[in-house]
């Protein structure tokens, strides 16, 4: 038989066969033996060893399209990121490296600014302004509200992965999405406002026909291995329109003049977006410092 490998908890793979049901799966020592480690999102052949209890051998992962490390994941079409307007407040910096590891990966990413019902500054056009400049899709919202009609039309027909730092609203937006499914939801630490981890390992819902949901744990922090200093700028897409504009091909826009390069000069105007920038700068500098090391 063939499925989808949904959960992977103790040893054991939950592959999600249809209408024949969830079986309970151990892989065979030949994954081992070939380096090979079933994820979350793998489409995969078993064998049944159990109709009764539902129980079976994992014999084979089919190809993948793609595969993702942190989460441990695979066959990914697009990822759900999303972050609180308040409590707590928006990390851009950390916004920014996800959207520069999806972009790695080649897998779109919308993002989900959560708690707009704490918006009391109007900080939504802000951040409005900054990514929708950027290129990317953005949904705004509160899950504490209860809908989650926008978020249901971009997930539809697609695997998605949900990610985002603790506290945002993860859990409550799966329990919200895939109604049999009651996650735990953590209470935020009122004394530091971030949030108490909730969901402990990767999971995939199934919300309706050919839609996922892979709900993730919480993340405070993103590296980014593997990615040259000088290719950080690529991941930035409102350079590009302006990366024509440079003097000199392979222009970093950082130390070149405003004169000779079209990044700065378009920033300067105010047409590229001081915090992205500054961001960009931050990350170069971490990227650089690891080819150092290395």
């Amino acid at each position: 038989m063939e499925g989808k490998i949904i959960k992977a908890i103790a040893g054991f793979y939950y592959i999600h066969a249809g209408a024949a049901g969830i079986y309970a799966c151990r892989a065979r020592g030949i994954f081992r033996k070939d380096g090979i480690k079933p994820l979350v999102g793998d489409n995969a052949a078993f064998e049944v060893l159990s109709e009764e209890k539902k129980e079976g051998n994992l014999t084979e992962v089919l190809p993948r399209k793609n595969m993702l490390i942190r989460p441990a994941a695979a066959n990914i079409d697009q990822a759900l990121v999303i972050f609180a307007l308040r409590e707590p407040d928006p990390n851009l910096n950390l916004l920014d490296r996800f959207l520069i590891y999806m972009g790695m990966q080649q897998i779109p990413v919308i993002i989900y600014f959560n708690k707009d019902d704490l918006d009391r500054n109007k900080t939504a056009e802000k951040y409005r302004a900054v990514y929708e400049a950027a290129g990317y899709t953005l949904i705004f919202g509160s899950v504490k509200e209860g809908n989650a009609d926008a978020v249901r039309k971009q997930l539809r027909g697609k695997t998605t992965v949900l990610a985002g730092p603790s506290g945002v609203g993860k859990s409550s937006l799966t329990n919200l999405l895939h109604a049999e499914e009651r996650m735990e939801v953590g209470a935020l630490s009122e004394r530091i406002k971030r949030g108490k981890q909730t969901t402990r390992h990767t999971e995939l819902f199934m919300l309706e026909e050919n839609t996922y949901l892979l709900d993730t744990p919480g993340f405070t922090s993103l590296s980014l291995p593997g990615l040259p200093a000088a290719e950080v700028k690529e991941f930035f897409p409102e350079f590009s329109e302006y990366a024509g504009e440079c003097k000199f091909a392979g222009c970093l826009h950082i130390q070149e003049q405003e004169g000779i390069c079209g990044v700065k000069r378009a920033l300067s105007k105010g047409l590229i977006r001081q915090e992205r920038y500054e961001n960009y700068l931050q990350i170069y500098e971490e990227q650089k410092k690891a080819e150092r090391r290395y």
